[in-house]
């Protein structure tokens, strides 16, 4: 059954890694029958003898190093900048889908829950998987399942697995070379002369290249089949995926606005991991960790070398355990050691609340996602900024990448006194709604909204209710422009569960959202974070948004 509805753009773990929680979204990979091993010759035929082949040419070897280090994440994330640059270079395509297959097959064999319940299940379990995990995209998913497209996807994923050295460590170790070229001609010929054309020709595909693993490679059907599990919903788009059993309870932390860790978000970079965020009054932040610092070494082993996953593995454990970090300040680059007790960590989702201009009123605070405590937050916050002299407000939405869609209906209900605030339509009937205002509990304050290219889903769910009804004016860049809904599915299968996109939702006006986002009434570009460790007071005279908005408040206010 669905047990949550998401509408929620998490960022790249490859980009932002918060203990504890999860969010990693790949754009669809379309299955070419392309072999790995021929990429980089193709790759001499395609390049050009334009001005810009040395650029290209050095941006392929600086991939090529970061591959060969398995430096997945890294890899994925360069060749995904310099796809921005020449964004029809088809080799380049074919580097990022084989880069998103390594980095699934690194984050999944780091992830403990998936070694504990998943890769030791038999044939007959791993099948049922399977076949659970067809049944909910033939009856949830927003459209009409290819299943063509989802057996040639795993194949193609399992041709790029052979060549893992996660995965043949894990599943493969001593197995000859020759024998799994032979397997992999033989998987290539038999799914090559076979049509899909149902689910249950899907499950056939699968158990097919299990049993001839086990034929060619003596090993278990297993893995081979669970690549088959976890490319049925990665590559449906950019927003479904597989969950672990660990992922699956870590989206629940951040659904309920909590987690267990060490209260840091991190990342990857020049062997160690960098630290971003501290969140106020964690573990991490009572022991003098600060944003900027980095960590070098977990319980005295160096991160030089491991992936980020496997160091946020280690970071990661169970509430009141310890674990010791060595941290290099950037400031005098001295080591600290540090022991940290892992704790529950409850996550705030308004910040900064406060009065920016005591002379007109004008009340700010940030939103930084749409989780169940955010409504009680947000009443909280409105009554405190009310009795500090609130005469207008700025919502703060740049960065917050959405959250639980019950809950930005909510928070829009707040501001709107009536009419429809957003309506979602899928496949299933059960997926069409209409959310509509209701007049108890408005507050009707002039009100300026901050949006910029990372508010996403929830937040362009608010932001664009707010401007559907007029109800106030909007500062900033457009919005990201994801416009579908997730549900959350528990699976009885291993403990684990899906986020499969189940509808689309569109604004009062019947707007649709995706890849168009939700256009400021003033634009305004961000030259700098929105916030940083001093507050938004020592922010706004280096902060264009947020000045736009208080001389537009001012305006209002002057006009009264």
């Amino acid at each position: 059954m669905a047990t949550g509805t998401l509408v929620r753009n998490l960022l790249p773990m490859r980009q932002l890694l918060k203990i504890s929680t999860i969010g990693l979204m790949w754009a669809s990979c379309v299955f070419t029958g392309w072999e790995p091993s021929q990429a980089w010759s193709q790759e001499l035929r395609l390049r050009s003898t334009s001005s810009s082949f040395n650029a290209l040419d050095n941006a392929f070897q600086v991939g090529k190093e970061l591959e060969a280090s398995s430096r997945w994440s890294e890899a994925l994330t360069h060749y995904e900048e310099v796809l921005r640059e020449y964004p029809d270079n088809p080799v380049l395509l074919q580097r990022i889908q084989e880069a998103k297959i390594h980095y699934g097959i690194s984050r999944r064999y780091s992830d403990v829950t998936f070694r504990n319940y998943l890769i030791g299940l038999d044939e007959a379990s791993v099948l049922s998987l399977y076949e659970e995990v067809l049944n909910k995209v033939h009856t949830h998913y927003v459209h009409e399942p290819n299943w063509q497209a989802i057996s040639d996807r795993g194949t193609y994923a399992i041709n790029v697995a052979l060549n893992d050295a996660t995965f043949k460590q894990t599943n493969l170790k001593d197995v000859p070379e020759d024998w799994i070229n032979q397997y992999r001609t033989d998987l290539k010929e038999r799914s090559g002369i076979q049509v899909v054309r149902s689910r249950q020709d899907a499950i056939e595909q699968a158990r097919l290249a299990g049993r001839l693993a086990r034929r060619h490679l003596g090993t278990s059907p297993t893995p081979i089949v669970l690549e088959f599990v976890y490319h049925a919903i990665i590559n449906l788009d950019d927003y479904s995926s597989y969950l672990t059993p660990g992922q699956l309870e870590d989206l629940y932390s951040q659904i309920d606005g909590n987690f267990v860790g060490l209260g840091i978000e991190l990342q990857a970079d020049q062997g160690t991991l960098l630290i971003v965020n501290v969140i106020e009054g964690s573990p991490a932040y009572r022991v003098g960790i600060r944003p900027g610092d980095r960590i070098v070494s977990v319980e005295n082993q160096s991160l030089d070398g491991i992936s980020t996953d496997q160091a946020a593995s280690m970071l990661q454990g169970a509430e009141g355990t310890f674990v010791q970090v060595t941290v290099r300040s950037e400031s005098d680059r001295k080591l600290r050691q540090h022991r940290i007790e892992r704790r529950r960590i409850e996550v705030p989702s308004v910040d900064k609340a406060q009065i920016l201009d005591p002379n007109t009123g004008l009340a700010y605070f940030r939103l930084t996602s749409f989780q169940k405590t955010t409504l009680g937050e947000i009443d909280a916050t409105l009554w405190k900024l009310h009795r500090d002299g609130m005469r207008s407000l700025v919502i703060d939405l740049r960065g917050n990448p959405g959250g639980l869609l019950p809950s930005s209906v909510e928070v829009a209900d707040r501001f709107i006194a009536e009419g429809q605030i957003v309506s979602t339509r899928g496949r299933s009937p059960d997926q069409n709604w209409t959310y509509s205002a209701h007049r108890s509990g408005t507050w009707y304050m002039p009100l300026i909204v901050l949006i910029d290219g990372d508010s996403a889903s929830a937040a362009e769910i608010f932001s664009g209710a707010i401007r559907d009804h007029r109800r106030g004016y909007l500062v900033g860049e457009t919005t990201y422009g994801k416009g579908s809904v997730q549900s959350i599915f528990s699976l009885e299968n291993a403990r684990s569960g899906l986020r499969l996109t189940t509808a689309k939702f569109y604004s009062p006006l019947g707007r649709p959202f995706n890849k168009i986002g939700v256009s400021p009434h003033i634009t305004v570009h961000s030259v700098a974070k929105a916030t940083l460790p001093g507050g938004i007071a020592t922010e706004v005279d280096k902060d264009p948004v947020i000045l736009e908005a208080m001389r537009l408040a001012r305006d209002q206010f002057a006009k009264k």
